[in-house]
């Protein structure tokens, strides 16, 4: 299925400030307020927004189609062109990217059936709060792409519990050891995923300043223990659905 797409055009008398103070002021309005994800994106009930290295694409996805299973509306069909596009904008800046003012409306939701239905919302089942799946990854515009891509998917719940995790590391920062994802090194700073307590918390601190390790007692069994076998099974067939070797 071809992905449809919009292109929305801004008249050149809008500069880039203009559309990003616009932005703020709808993300103000509609997704800082009560429990949701607080001034500029800096967490309050919801997750984290800023800096959390999320691409042009999983923002639109996500501002326009929400998240299965939580409280993360879809803005799609309630927010005006104008609106839309500057609020996508203003959330993409507080992750560093250029202004973007295209609006990807995203595919369809897959048509499932059986346990792979039943395993897509167990994917991002709201009721296991940071114990869902989608916490750390990302299927179809659901969820927040912690980990890497899934490029292949395990033949059963038993080889799910047991899941190497090699990327997983253990960081030392001021004398504290912690299980991490490192993400990312530049010249003058480190970017790893904290994984000592979920959700995993992105952290940038000085190169200098943290010791890195082979290997972990992190393991992903102990991320998942929400899930009974026959739910990580349903789960499982819903991957084996949607995800392309």
């Amino acid at each position: 299925m071809k992905r449809a797409m919009l292109l929305f055009a801004l008249p050149a008398v809008i500069p880039a400030q203009d559309l990003l103070k616009q932005g703020e002021a709808v993300f103000s309005k509609s997704c800082a307020t009560g429990y949701c994800h607080g001034a500029r994106g800096a967490n309050s009930g919801a997750p984290r927004l800023a800096a959390r290295d999320f691409d042009q694409d999983f923002i639109n996805n996500t501002v326009i189609r929400g998240v299965a299973g939580t409280a993360m509306p879809a803005f799609g069909a309630t927010l005006s062109r104008a609106d839309l596009t500057a609020v996508v904008a203003y959330v993409g800046s507080l992750n560093g990217l250029t202004i973007s003012t295209r609006i990807d409306r995203g595919p369809s939701a897959a048509r499932l059936s059986g346990d792979a239905a039943r395993g897509r919302d167990l994917f991002s089942d709201a009721v296991r709060s940071f114990g869902r799946c989608s916490t750390c990854h990302e299927i179809g515009g659901v969820g927040i792409p912690v980990a890497t891509p899934i490029a292949k998917v395990p033949t059963d719940a038993a080889a799910l519990k047991t899941l190497a995790t090699p990327q997983v590391s253990t960081v030392i920062l001021g004398g504290e050891s912690m299980p991490a994802l490192v993400v990312g090194k530049k010249a003058n700073a480190a970017l790893f995923y904290d994984l000592a307590t979920p959700p995993p918390v992105l952290r940038t601190e000085a190169p200098g300043s943290i010791q890195t390790r082979e290997g972990s007692t992190w393991r992903h069994a102990a991320v998942i223990g929400s899930y009974n076998d026959a739910e990580l099974s349903a789960i499982l067939s819903y991957l084996r659905t949607v995800v392309k070797p």
